[in-house]
């Protein structure tokens, strides 16, 4: 029988309620934990492990800027960073077996449920703006894009690697720039 698995697999689950640590427990922490975290292992490890007997496939994890620096959420940033630790494990380990694994970090992304967010308090924007140096929130479509780009042939050498699709934010600290050395 011939190994039908997938060329690629990209785990895009994400999921928070507790915003700071004041707003976590032990649910809460479990549940984001196996939402984030577990849920796309559960979900790609049996993809994983086929393409590996097949001999090659690409698997991308939708992380978060949360799983490189603290912004808030810190189950879902733990989360978040467990995913970047599993891809790298992914490349280490699976590499001589043709799998490359990656993850990819956004930063806000204007998406159905920020939207919501914004309609409860037209204010959030101007608060989150000012930290991205494009100005903007990230568009699905570019988080899209570079899982796309990573699963692609064009990115046959690119394993184990963190690509930040963040408008800026973790290139370095606008607001500290504009507030405190140019006094804006």
């Amino acid at each position: 029988m011939p190994n039908t698995a997938p060329d690629a697999v990209v785990s895009n689950a994400g999921f928070t309620c507790a915003e700071s640590l004041e707003h976590l427990d032990d649910d809460v922490w479990a549940s984001e934990i196996a939402i984030n975290l577990n849920g796309a292992y559960a979900m790609t490890d049996p993809i994983v492990t086929a393409m590996a007997q097949r001999g090659a496939g690409s698997s991308v994890f939708i992380s978060s800027v949360n799983g490189l620096a603290h912004f808030g959420n810190p189950a879902y940033s733990a989360a978040k960073a467990g995913l970047i630790a599993y891809a790298r494990a992914l490349a280490v380990e699976r590499g001589a077996q043709g799998i490359r694994a990656n993850a990819i970090c956004p930063g806000s992304v204007r998406t159905p449920a920020r939207d919501h967010r914004s309609a409860a308090d037209p204010t959030v924007l101007d608060n989150v703006l000012p930290h991205y140096p494009l100005g903007r929130m990230v568009l699905p479509q570019e988080v899209a894009n570079a899982a796309v780009f990573l699963c692609s042939d064009a990115a046959s050498g690119i394993t184990g690697t963190t690509l930040t699709v963040d408008a800026g934010l973790t290139a370095g600290n606008l607001r500290f720039v504009d507030e405190v050395l140019r006094g804006k």
